[in-house]
């Protein structure tokens, strides 16, 4: 009786202590505030609502039909998007074992031999027990072992997701550089054959002595120069097909496309609240999944602290009792109920749940930073934006301004009361200024693909 006494709170005593264990994990206060910059408040405040792009299926966001045709098979075919469905098999297998560790172990356990006592008549012997293991998880270390194992799932679904959004603003971002460069080079081979034309008219005017010799070869030269710049953007073109196949998961070879004049991006961004990206952005999820696992490791370290209850039985047939052989066998049952409270390994319990600690607290941190990053990146987005189609419009005043200036030293030069010089120098800004206006306009195109893979989009 007195016995029960003194058991009874030490039971009690090590109940209440282990209640933390149980806890389920719960997301730490993060301050989303002010996240997100305005690209032209002065205050930086981005007035925001709940409408979120990224909440959009890529098919509206992205509505070229080459372009989405391209992306579906990126989805079906990428090597590291193939890769992260395959953790994401692991991380079930390993949750599955997990919660197998619930139930007994079992196993059979036969066993025989022949035994002989000074030189007399050889016996046989045999057992066949099926033995079982069941631990009592009393203090939760299963438990969290579980609930880790499932937080390794949620991380490598989150991952799959940011690989899968990673795969499809890629994909976007090639697409739309092919769709520059194919304009870039249309504009190229345009002005080549201007200037051609252009050299057959300073050819022309020396033989009618209004410009000498000087004009001649430097018209030549510019017009070679252009054929050069042709040579260069082809090249670009063919690598950017390389590096889209080897996206794709396919040999090297030519990208149907369309044309860049035909694109229907939105022209609306809306960026929703920050808070929204904790659900939006995959690889936040999975800091914060990595996060939860930390923190029931922290738990299982501390559950090493306290007793061990294990249930061992038998169960089965023999022909063995103590020194005696009989015939047939007889059945054997056997229940042994053992509790190990550790002790010597105390030391090494303790420094295994300072580890704990401190690689949640490293995990923490990550957690903080990635939302960080994801607010970094949206607002770089909305600024590229923004500065895309500042530079836009006043991209459209220079060329209109270049083109008369061409075509005003060109009336001058025919009337004598211009250089030659002055007129390529007309000519290479001109060209130089309408290449701009294409990457100006693939660099608005790209800043809607950042922004939607930095909002998290690409998921649905």
């Amino acid at each position: 009786m007195k016995i029960k006494i003194l058991l009874y709170p030490l039971c009690m005593a090590l109940l209440l202590s282990s209640c933390h264990i149980y806890k389920q994990y719960s997301r730490p206060e993060v301050d989303t505030q002010g996240l997100y910059r305005d690209p032209v408040s002065t205050t930086d405040t981005l007035v925001s609502d709940t409408s979120n792009m990224a909440n959009l299926p890529w098919e509206q966001v992205f509505t070229d039909p080459d372009l989405q045709a391209l992306i579906r098979l990126g989805l079906e075919r990428n090597t590291d998007l193939q890769a992260a469905l395959l953790r994401v098999k692991e991380a079930q297998a390993s949750l599955m074992t997990s919660r197998l560790s619930y139930l007994p172990s079992l196993s059979l356990a036969p066993q025989g031999g022949v035994s002989s006592f000074d030189k007399s008549h050889g016996s046989w012997s045999w057992s066949l027990p099926v033995v079982g293991s069941w631990e009592i998880d009393l203090f939760g270390k299963i438990l969290n072992t579980k609930r880790a194992a499932k937080a390794a799932l949620l991380q490598s679904e989150a991952y799959q997701q940011a690989v899968q959004t990673q795969v499809v603003a890629a994909i976007a971002n090639y697409y739309y550089m092919l769709l520059m460069l194919d304009k870039q080079l249309e504009i190229t081979e345009e002005t080549s054959v201007l200037w051609k034309k252009n050299v057959e008219t300073m050819r022309a005017m020396k033989e009618a002595a209004m410009v000498n010799e000087a004009g001649v070869v430097q018209s030549e030269a510019n017009y070679y120069m252009v054929l050069a710049s042709m040579a260069d953007l082809k090249n670009q073109i063919r690598e950017t097909e390389n590096s889209l196949s080897l996206l794709l998961r396919q040999a090297p070879q030519k990208i149907a496309r369309g044309r860049i004049e035909d694109q229907q991006l939105p022209t609306v961004l809306q960026a929703g609240v920050p808070i929204q990206l904790l659900g939006n952005r995959p690889d936040v999820k999975v800091a914060e999944m990595a996060l939860a696992g930390t923190y029931y490791n922290t738990n299982e370290a501390r559950a090493a602290f306290y007793p061990q209850i294990t249930i061992n039985g038998t169960y089965g047939w023999t022909n063995q009792a103590g020194n005696l052989i009989t015939n047939p066998g007889k059945m054997i049952a056997s229940v042994i109920g053992s509790l190990t409270q550790p002790l010597f390994y105390r030391g090494a319990n303790i420094a295994r749940l300072k580890i704990a600690k401190a690689q949640q607290q490293e995990a923490l941190l990550s957690f903080e930073q990635a939302i960080l990053n994801a607010g970094s990146e949206v607002s770089n987005a909305l600024n590229l934006y923004q500065t895309a189609q500042d530079k836009i419009v006043q991209r459209e005043k220079q060329i209109e301004s270049l083109e008369k200036s061409v075509e005003y030293t060109q009336e001058l030069l025919t009337l004598g009361t211009s250089t030659y010089l002055e007129v390529l120098t007309a000519q290479q800004s001109l060209l130089s200024a309408q290449l701009s206006g294409i990457a100006d306009e693939f660099q608005r195109m790209q800043a809607v693909v950042n922004l939607y893979h930095a909002l998290g989009g690409g998921v649905k």
